[in-house]
């Protein structure tokens, strides 16, 4: 048993030096800094209290923390998202199984998302929501910047180029400086801040872009070749037939671009439309023509999908 036991030991001070060895730095200097380090508790591990210390109302109405904590949550899911499509952004020898794992995962935080509006929608009181929502603007969920680097890694560019506008762009030189500036301004979620009459942008957007532009485009160069699409179109021609693979495809872009957003449209729809004429969204967005999938026809995986289905894309729902 001892034998065994100081085999064990032994294995694994070896296994040690190699990792460390590897990242060319002492065993020993390691091991002595494991004598002196405490037990992790869970409150630190979590972090705890710095989580529970971000959530700061703007108003005196009980459900806006309701809203505040919502939102924090969709983010840390949205975290968890990236952190699966960049596994698969950079994994060297990319296989059919680890392709679909990693995709059905991303799925499941959504079908978590999707079924989490029933908080904001049977979970605020309407009165409350409708006092606290001033307060909160120009503030709106449209600027959330993790949200945009999701579509980014998922898919290319041109297919979240505003439908108006993908024909044309299509013939973009990809070699011009400003490419990825004109990328930007042409981008279907521009339809919530811009009017394309006028041209002029809303204090959301224009807030936004000041703040993550420079990164949106950084990521955009990044991901050129890492994205999901492009990820997918390297596999041998065999791979790219393979019927797990596919499926998780085609579900993870129907339950992001269809399920998830319809679940998102269906909520703001409950609040905002409380007359003939729906509310504008706290950053004045046209958020029907922004939302609902039938307007813009994102699709992350076009190819996947018969002409049909992209025809009636968003329709019937």
């Amino acid at each position: 048993m001892t034998s065994k036991s100081s085999r064990e030991t032994q294995e694994q001070l070896d296994a040690l030096k190699d990792k460390f060895d590897a990242m060319g730095q002492n065993l020993d200097h390691q091991l002595e800094g494991f004598v002196h380090s405490k037990p992790v508790n869970y409150w630190d591990y979590i972090q705890v209290d710095a989580l529970l210390s971000l959530q700061n109302q703007r108003t005196l109405l009980p459900d806006e923390m309701v809203f505040i904590m919502y939102h924090q949550i969709n983010e840390l899911l949205f975290k968890m998202i990236l952190w699966e499509i960049e596994q698969v952004a950079y994994e060297p020898e990319l296989t059919t199984e680890f392709f679909s794992e990693k995709l059905n995962r991303i799925s499941r935080y959504f079908d978590m998302l999707t079924s989490s509006f029933t908080i904001m929608r049977e979970g605020m009181n309407m009165e409350q929501y409708l006092k606290f929502r001033r307060t909160l603007s120009p503030a709106s969920g449209f600027q959330s910047a993790q949200y945009r680097f999701v579509e980014f890694g998922s898919t290319e560019l041109l297919n979240l180029i505003d439908a108006r506008f993908r024909k044309d762009f299509a013939q973009e030189d990809e070699a011009d400086p400003l490419y990825y500036d004109k990328a930007v301004e042409h981008l279907y979620w521009q339809a919530a801040g811009k009017d394309f009459q006028t041209g002029d942008k809303s204090y959301t957007l224009k807030a936004f872009e000041l703040k993550y532009k420079e990164d949106f485009i950084r990521f955009l160069k990044r991901y050129k070749t890492l994205n999901l699409w492009a990820r997918f179109k390297t596999l041998p021609l065999s791979d790219q037939k393979d019927a797990t693979l596919l499926a998780a495809m085609r579900h993870y872009d129907y339950t992001v671009n269809i399920t998830w957003v319809m679940s998102h449209y269906h909520t703001a729809l409950h609040y905002l439309n409380q007359g003939k004429e729906p509310l504008e969204a706290t950053g004045g967005s046209d958020w029907v023509k922004y939302m609902h999938p039938k307007y813009q026809k994102r699709i992350f995986f076009p190819d996947l999908w018969s002409e049909q289905e992209r025809a009636e894309w968003g329709q019937n729902i």
